[in-house]
């Protein structure tokens, strides 16, 4: 069966590089802000790109962060990529201002310590064990990446009844979350639409749970 996806506009992300990526793996893709084919279509697709505190904006305009609220509430999934995956969490910081964000992970997004920024281009990745969106990926497949922010601690602990998210690392100049599963809302800080074979099998393996 055909999964109906939406890749949602509000004004930031690579919308069309998403749209013939996932419709490369078989999608029926709609690039839209309209919240109610948001909310319908069997997977949500948050892309960003820049800054932090523009993309949360821009997000907040369309009432974005609602319908993805919305839609793990009701367990139905969400792929963020990128700044799409930044603004997923409690805050980003850039030059000393602190912006929220929408608070699905608690942790922080942060400037990388590493000699070279931006982060710009091909890297490994370290995946868990029983991870979906990697499942099949050999350890030394490279991701497409371009970032100076990122995740550099992993804060939300499992509980009672809770499992554990499934979290990939990577390393520039200092370790960061590079993906993330935790049940229906999954992200990656690289580009999956620009990291060709790889990227395309990792968008399968995400239309495989949808």
């Amino acid at each position: 069966m055909v999964k109906r996806v939406v890749v949602l506009d509000y004004g930031s992300g690579n919308l069309r590089s998403a749209e013939r990526a996932l419709a490369r793996v078989g999608a029926d893709v709609t690039v839209t802000s309209d919240l109610d084919a948001a909310m319908e279509a069997d997977g949500l697709v948050v892309p960003g790109v820049g800054a932090f505190a523009a993309c949360m904006a821009g997000l907040l305009r369309v009432r974005g962060e609602r319908v993805v609220g919305r839609r793990l509430a009701g367990g139905r999934p969400v792929l963020g990529i990128c700044v799409g995956m930044q603004i997923l969490f409690a805050k980003g910081v850039e030059h000393g201002v602190e912006t929220e964000g929408c608070g699905e992970w608690p942790g922080t997004v942060e400037h990388l310590e590493a000699p070279v920024l931006p982060h710009m281009g091909w890297n490994t990745v370290k995946a868990p064990e029983g991870s979906v969106l990697f499942r099949g990926l050999d350890a030394d497949t490279r991701f497409y990446f371009v970032h100076s922010y990122g995740v550099r601690e992993w804060e939300l602990r499992p509980g009672p009844g809770f499992a554990e998210p499934l979290v990939t690392w990577a390393e520039h100049g200092v370790p960061f979350v590079a993906a993330a599963e935790n049940g229906p809302l999954m992200a990656t800080q690289f580009h999956p639409e620009k990291s060709g074979d790889a990227g395309a099998a990792l968008l399968t393996n995400w239309l495989g749970v949808l």
